[in-house]
């Protein structure tokens, strides 16, 4: 049992998620009698899918107090405000969607954009684009950087963009030289457990053990240790079948504005990321092996990204999660964990919101039976909350040049969550959208606005032909008042390029 005194963490896997997990204990513990140990191999790389994130990193670099100014420039970062869609949705209008991380100055305008897109769920003929009411779209739209001016009095959501082999560097010298986490490269042949079940450590490859009092298994999809304790793995294929990616970077044009969004483009099987560094772009194609061969889709990603690539890395993914992410003295994080495909940019949201969990409940009660069963049951609701939103993603798309016919399969997954199938019968019947999101509990992990950006975002109205103008029992929203309110809180802020100069001018004083 751990209780914080006298023990001994050993994390499996380095990464991104292993130094963040070592990072998030080490500090939280720091005065405490807890060693930390991580290990990893020298010969296995990070697989580095995605380079996006959501506002929860922020507040994982503030927790360990390290400065922006310190950890974006040496890991080529740049701020996000959402992720921009395009081509999941044909409809006229609705080509493209801004999904904005939610903050508090939307609050001013998004009951207006509830409010008219339940109108035009009943057939009434207003505008009801997400990007016309909230401030991020109009920021993204502009490149400018999320911070405003030092008398605006209103702070904006972000996230960032990042290469994910140098945020695991940066990690790990923060770790080990600010933090006294011990690293070890080795490499791990077999886990050691008691009759009990229990591991009590981990056997190298020269026969060396690395005893224990409590393992973490970061090692990715390998999943060395929940593999060792045969923790069953819960398949989310039957609703999200893209099972393979392509990456690859391209250069950045310098001079050219730097975009504070991630571009998700719809594809013939699938979708296209861009991701926008200081150094470089990412570019990457997650799709179905079912409707395309891995040529295939390395040759559609080329033409999308219509530029000089490098050379092109090929994924498999397993999409899913594991039953219990603490089973005995182990706990899974990253990829050893579970798998949701990059849409939404929330594996390390997972990593961070598992392990601060996992703290939490030790620090609240110890752990005992009840403590971890709690746990388990928050982080799977967790999952699969995200899996939902991420769902709807394909279920709702009204993309219809379909070669591979892998649209037409997606809009016909009945494989949905009772909570999915709520949300799709409130909104196509005209009911109350926030008022259902709020009695089933699904603002912990989409909140309303993000979910009224996905419908509305797709244009999943009533055909324009059959609506109707408002009549008296519709208020007028007055749009060019919100333009206006959006151009005067845009005018706050300033532009993305010269606010990370900014940032990497001033690391040199920290």
């Amino acid at each position: 049992m751990i209780d914080g005194l006298d023990h001994h963490i050993v994390i499996l896997g380095g990464g991104t998620a292993g130094w963040m997990t070592a990072c998030l204990i080490a500090h939280r513990w720091r005065d405490r009698s807890v060693r930390v140990t991580l290990v990893e191999s020298p010969e296995i790389g990070i697989v580095g899918v995605g380079e996006g994130s959501t506002p929860q990193l922020k507040h994982f670099f503030d927790t360990l107090g390290i400065a922006e100014a310190h950890w974006m420039p040496a890991c080529d970062a740049t701020y996000k405000l959402g992720i921009g869609f395009e081509g999941w949705s044909d409809r006229a209008g609705y080509e493209r969607y801004f999904h904005p991380f939610p903050t508090a100055l939307d609050g001013h305008t998004a009951p207006q954009f509830f409010y008219n897109t339940r109108a035009r769920r009943t057939g009434r003929d207003v505008d009801a684009h997400p990007d016309q009411f909230l401030l991020p779209a109009r920021l993204a739209a502009t490149n400018c950087a999320p911070q405003p001016a030092a008398n605006f009095p209103f702070e904006v959501s972000y996230g960032y963009h990042f290469d994910a082999y140098k945020v695991g560097a940066f990690l790990a010298t923060h770790a080990t030289e600010m933090l006294g986490v011990v690293h070890l490269q080795r490499r791990i042949a077999s886990v050691e457990r008691a009759s009990t079940g229990e591991i009590t450590a981990l056997i190298d490859t020269d026969g060396e053990r690395i005893a224990g009092d409590f393992f973490i298994d970061a090692s990715g999809f390998r999943s060395t240790i929940f593999s060792a304790l045969d923790v069953p793995f819960v398949s989310y294929a039957d609703a999200l079948f893209n099972d393979r990616a392509v990456v690859m970077p391209t250069a950045r044009t310098p001079g050219t504005p730097i975009p504070s969004q991630t571009r998700a483009t719809a594809l013939s099987a699938g979708w296209a990321w861009h991701i926008p560094l200081t150094s470089r772009n990412g570019n990457g194609y997650v799709y179905s092996s079912r409707h395309l061969t891995e040529a295939q889709a390395e040759a559609e990603l080329h033409t999308n990204i219509s530029a000089e690539a490098g050379e092109a890395r090929h994924l498999k993914m397993r999409v899913g999660r594991v039953r219990d992410s603490w089973s005995h003295n182990a706990l899974a994080v990253g990829l050893s964990q579970g798998f949701l495909e990059p849409l939404e940019a929330t594996a390390l949201h997972l990593v961070i919101a598992t392990v601060e969990a996992f703290l939490d409940g030790i620090d609240g009660g110890g752990a005992t039976d009840a403590v971890r069963t709690a746990f388990n049951t928050r982080i799977a609701a967790r999952y699969d909350g995200v899996r939902d939103y991420i769902v709807a993603h394909y279920r709702l798309n009204q993309r219809h040049d379909d070669p591979t016919g892998y649209w037409a399969e997606a809009r016909g997954v009945d494989a949905l969550s009772g909570d999915l199938k709520m949300l799709m019968s409130t909104w196509f019947t005209g009911a109350d959208m926030v008022a259902a999101i709020d009695r089933a509990g699904l603002g912990r992990y989409y909140s309303a606005i993000s979910w009224h950006c996905l419908f509305a975002g797709y244009g999943t109205f009533p055909d324009a032909a059959r609506l109707i103008p408002p009549g008296a029992d519709i208020d007028p929203i007055d749009l060019p008042k919100i333009d206006n309110f959006l151009t005067r809180c845009a005018s706050n802020f300033g532009s993305h390029a010269s606010r990370l100069r900014a940032a990497a001018d001033h690391k040199d004083q920290i």
